[in-house]
């Protein structure tokens, strides 16, 4: 008898730990993180939605691509660089290529990339940065070097009937400086640089 009413206490202590957890864990602990995250950083918890008119376009932070239906760059957009990531730019397969500087693949890739940025954007081969060329390690980066931006401001211009001049001066206004002043390299963030094109007009 007495082991019967030690046992249920024991359980009686386990059920009582269970729910006091639950609430606490389950139920308050979400709230809070919930309620800081809103109140002092709202955009970057709602996953840092961009839009454009009223409408939602993406996110900062996953990169997409700016091509029609078969997959042809739009002139009239910014392009992002190369993705890796399932059929480019899938959320649900980041991945990078892995493959090696000296795999014969790659280097096809690379040469046919070069090429096409090149005739693409009306430039000389040797003026394509090596991020208009290789993707990400996680083929979802939504950033660009400014070199590749800026290599882009003449055919943006000319496809939207806009001043080349003030096309480059909005590449110039969205470049991002390096994290905490010395990490990493400058970059642009392609889909802000495209949004900012579309209300230019």
């Amino acid at each position: 008898m007495g082991q019967a009413r030690n046992a249920a206490k024991q359980y009686w202590v386990a059920v009582k730990a269970m729910l006091v957890f639950t609430v606490v864990l389950g139920l308050a602990y979400p709230l809070v993180i919930l309620g800081i995250g809103q109140g002092a950083l709202p955009a970057q918890a709602n996953g840092s939605l961009e839009e454009v008119g009223g409408r939602t376009v993406g996110s900062a932070l996953i990169g997409q691509s700016f091509s029609d239906a078969d997959g042809n760059p739009l002139p009239e957009w910014f392009q992002p660089r190369p993705s890796a990531a399932g059929d480019g730019y899938d959320a649900a397969a980041s991945s990078g290529s892995n493959l090696g500087p000296e795999n014969t693949d790659l280097i096809t890739a690379i040469d046919e990339r070069r090429a096409q940025v090149a005739e693409f954007n009306g430039v000389p081969a040797s003026e394509v940065p090596v991020d208009a060329l290789t993707a990400s390690s996680s083929g979802l980066d939504p950033h660009i070097s400014p070199e590749y931006a800026l290599l882009q401001v003449q055919r943006v211009a000319d496809e939207r009937g806009l001043s080349a001049d003030d096309v480059r001066a909005l590449v110039e206004s969205k470049i991002q400086a390096r994290d905490a002043g010395y990490l990493g390299e400058p970059t642009v963030n392609v889909l802000q640089l495209n949004a900012a094109v579309a209300e230019m007009g």
